[in-house]
């Protein structure tokens, strides 16, 4: 088993030590954890969207679709997927997506509801064929019109891209391709799993261009398997030179769910990742070198060119309470202030879908209070948070609710803050998900996340 990293790191409300491992949940994209999620709670989830909206709310909707099938399984990748990519099985799968759209079309709390977002992921949503990607889309607008959409977002995988399935993408009014390249790197690329390599990524960038989508970002990796000071500065460097609007970068984990985890358990050569210090010596590095060519960092994990034009809004809403109806297997929604997953079993799935009855697996309703931790740890991975905000929305003074974290970070030099705003200060960024869980509600410190 390998060791853990060594670097310690003030990040509990007590101001305890801990080690940080190499392996677990990092990255926190909601609250309360998974593990809080329950099927119990799918009843009253229910009787909730049994409400139709009221006309007078002004909580954006967005539209999340996932795809969940790959050629191949990174060694890194802890979602949902499977290599099953026969005609019959994604056939199977678009019918019970359309199934699924058309039943929560005609819930009361959805229904008449204009669409302002929407995010294909996966998966591998450009894995699908040009007629199946039309196909795909026909039956989300069918019933879910982005005709008003600020944001239509597309993932891709380098291989997969080809121009007929480009030009159905740039005809449904995609706005946004998010390109899946993790590094520039041949080396890097096969150690990590990934079947692609960087003549790939040229090709499809080309051809991506070409056809003149708004937005097109690129997602990078740092800490992969294999990866040097010098590769990852080089990989950048290549994302630079190729001139996108956006470029992420996220820190690499290892929950217990994935290939890698498996590999370093199984007493083989497997080199050991970054440690966490490594990986954030070398963000840090690249995000100075983002803003040293003009790209300003709008996250912990992003940097855009001209950021008033290309805002990340799948993002930004989310963070600020909008509802999210998330379909396909295993997806998770977020409406009328209640969590929800649908049943992470392909065939359950299916097998609901085809009976007409609706996926859900697990769900959680939030309380006031908790509404207001959710924005507030999602907000903080912004940079910066207006107590303003949680004050006329929630009724709730921030600086005193997190009186003790706020410190603490304060002290270390993670953030600043004062009557006003909370400012997570640039060593605060590189480990923001480290600090979030300082905020939670007691009853949920300390819990399994997934």
């Amino acid at each position: 088993m390998p060791e853990a990293s060594k670097e310690l790191d003030s990040c509990s409300a007590t101001g305890t030590l801990h080690v940080e491992p190499i392996e677990g949940n990092y990255f926190v994209s909601t609250y309360p954890p998974f593990s809080c999620w329950k099927k119990e709670k799918v009843d009253e989830l229910r009787r909730i969207l049994s409400v139709p909206a009221s006309s007078a709310s002004q909580t954006p909707l967005g539209l999340y679709v996932h795809i969940p099938f790959c050629l191949q399984r990174c060694q890194y990748c802890y979602y949902l997927s499977y290599a099953d990519t026969s005609g019959e099985q994604i056939d199977r799968y678009l019918d019970a997506l359309a199934t699924e759209l058309e039943i929560c079309s005609r819930m009361p709390a959805l229904q008449g509801r204009r669409v302002d977002f929407v995010y294909f992921g996966g998966g591998t949503p450009s894995l699908l064929s040009a007629s199946r990607i039309g196909r795909l889309i026909t039956a989300v607008k069918d019933v879910f019109p982005w005709n008003k959409a600020r944001e239509v977002t597309f993932e891709c995988a380098p291989k997969s891209v080809t121009e007929s399935k480009l030009e159905e993408l740039r005809a449904a009014g995609i706005t946004r391709v998010s390109l899946g390249v993790q590094q520039l790197d041949d080396a890097v690329l096969e150690t990590n799993g990934r079947i692609h390599l960087m003549r790939d990524v040229e090709r499809a960038y080309t051809a991506i261009r070409r056809f003149g989508f708004a937005t097109v970002n690129i997602d990078l990796m740092v800490g992969m398997v294999g990866e040097t000071d010098a590769s990852f500065h080089d990989s950048l460097e290549r994302a630079i030179d190729m001139q996108p609007e956006s470029i992420t970068i996220y820190q690499l984990e290892i929950p217990l769910n994935t290939p890698l985890y498996r590999t370093l358990h199984n007493g083989g050569d497997q080199p050991l990742p970054a440690d966490w210090n490594q990986k954030r010596v070398r963000l840090a590095a690249g995000f100075s070198r983002l803003e040293e060519v003009g790209y300003s960092l709008r996250s912990a994990y992003a940097a855009v060119r001209e950021p008033q034009h290309h805002e990340f809004v799948y993002q930004d809403a989310q963070y600020k309470g909008a509802d999210l109806l998330g379909v396909g297997v295993a997806s998770f929604s977020y409406l009328a202030g209640v969590h929800f997953q649908n049943l992470p079993s392909l065939e359950k799935y299916l097998g609901r879908l085809e009976a007409e009855r609706l996926p859900w697996g697990r769900a959680y309703p939030l309380a006031k209070t908790e509404r207001c931790v959710r924005e507030f740890i999602l907000q903080l991975k912004l940079g910066k948070v207006d107590t303003a905000y949680f004050r006329n929305k929630f009724g709730i003074e921030i600086i005193q609710q997190f009186a003790e974290p706020l410190q603490l970070f304060a002290d270390n030099d993670w953030l600043t803050f004062n009557d006003d705003t909370v400012v997570v200060t640039r060593k605060g960024l590189l480990r923001v998900d480290r600090l979030i869980p300082a905020f939670y509600l007691p009853k949920h410190r300390n819990v399994r996340y997934s």
